[in-house]
């Protein structure tokens, strides 16, 4: 097994290298986009014992990495595009968190002679999780004072489902529409086909001169050492808020702006995160942890699924924007920016990021109710 961390990011780094060849060699991978092939590499790295499940590399992509991606993808963002896909966006949330919400109440109904008698706080923190990222498991473990093999258990369980569920959202949309997506398209563009943001996620318009670098990678450090600061003494505000509006303050700046590559930068580390993504998800782990709780996860999100995309689809409401949606409501702002960006979904980053962070703020509130909800129907 590769343990040592250069070691695990170059192998990381490779498996980047072989998601962009089959993505580009092979129809059917392309279909499924180099984020999912990184996640399907990861998870098969991890479980044939090539990978830890745990690494500092992982550790760091999936903070600093990820907080990098977002400062140098948002830089390329036009701020207007939220006009036009917030509200479209706000509703398939609001469908995704109703959706979580209705899952964990029936897995823990079905469920709750296998788990016992905290099949409620279950139900409370997979309902906290899964509107508004893993960070809530937490917080609404501490608050139901979950038993802490159960509470093990739930987070080895989420890793692994949140991991094959972005693989699933990133699959959902060409499987569910005719229309090509962005990242099919990029390779079949003319040459002299105007530059467009979706196309800068692949590619640099222009060579990249060191002065530009050298800003870009000023502004990556400068904007996370400050919305980290900002974040511990507000810490009422996450710090991704601060994170967002300090890039979006400084793309505001002509030089800055006009500066090329830097989302394609920002593309690479996301598809070293969603490698590193697939490499947490060890499955070996559900004997240990017990397949009652698995299946808890697996019934959840599974019911999210249908209801979202279902009730989305008779709304009329895009596959591409009910995938983000999802991954807000899962993964959080983080993991709805890696789908909207591997997908070319540009006019969806920001939309995808502002829901995430209302799922962080309103899924604690919809973790108790349910879970209070659910301890005097069981």
């Amino acid at each position: 097994m590769v343990t040592n961390t250069v070691a695990v990011f170059f192998v990381l780094a490779f498996s980047v290298i072989a998601s962009l060849w089959l993505e580009k060699r092979y129809k059917t991978f392309k279909k499924l986009g180099a984020g999912a092939i990184a996640i399907l590499i990861g998870i098969a790295l991890s479980n044939s014992g090539f990978l830890p499940g745990d690494s500092p590399a992982y550790d760091f992509l999936m903070t600093q990495g990820v907080s990098a991606s977002i400062v140098l993808i948002l830089l390329s963002v036009d701020i207007r595009s939220i006009k036009k896909a917030g509200p479209t966006m706000l509703k398939a949330f609001v469908l995704g968190a109703v959706g979580s919400a209705l899952g964990a109440m029936t897995m823990s109904y079905i469920l709750a002679d296998a788990i016992g008698g905290e099949a409620y706080k279950l139900a409370g923190q997979f309902t906290g999780t899964y509107v508004g990222g893993g960070m809530n498991f937490a917080a609404l473990g501490r608050a139901f004072d979950t038993n802490s093999d159960l509470f093990t258990a739930g987070i080895a369980a989420d890793v692994i489902i949140t991991a094959i569920w972005l693989v699933v959202c990133l699959a959902a949309p060409v499987l569910l529409t005719r229309k090509t997506d962005a990242t099919e398209t990029l390779e079949e563009l003319p040459k002299d086909e105007t530059y467009t943001i979706e196309q800068s996620l692949y590619r640099s318009d222009g060579s990249m001169k060191i002065a530009h670098m050298a800003v870009l990678v000023t502004v990556v450090f400068g904007t996370i050492w400050i919305s980290e600061a900002l974040g511990k003494q507000i810490p009422a505000l996450p710090e991704i808020l601060w994170l967002t509006t300090l890039v979006l303050l400084a793309a505001q700046i002509p030089y800055i702006k006009n500066i090329s590559g830097g989302a394609m930068l920002g593309n690479y580390l996301l598809l070293l995160f969603l490698a590193s993504n697939g490499a947490k998800s060890v499955v070996a782990n559900i004997i240990t942890v017990g397949p009652a709780v698995f299946y808890f996860a697996v019934g959840t999100i599974a019911i999210h699924g249908i209801f979202l995309f279902g009730v989305g689809y008779l709304m009329k409401i895009d596959a591409g924007t009910l995938a983000v949606a999802s991954q807000a409501n899962v993964g959080g702002s983080s993991s709805a920016l890696a789908l909207a960006s591997a997908r070319g979904y540009t006019d969806k980053i920001l939309p995808g990021i502002a829901v995430g962070l209302l799922g962080y703020a309103v899924g604690n509130y919809l973790g108790l109710v349910v879970g209070n909800i659910m301890q005097g129907v069981l």
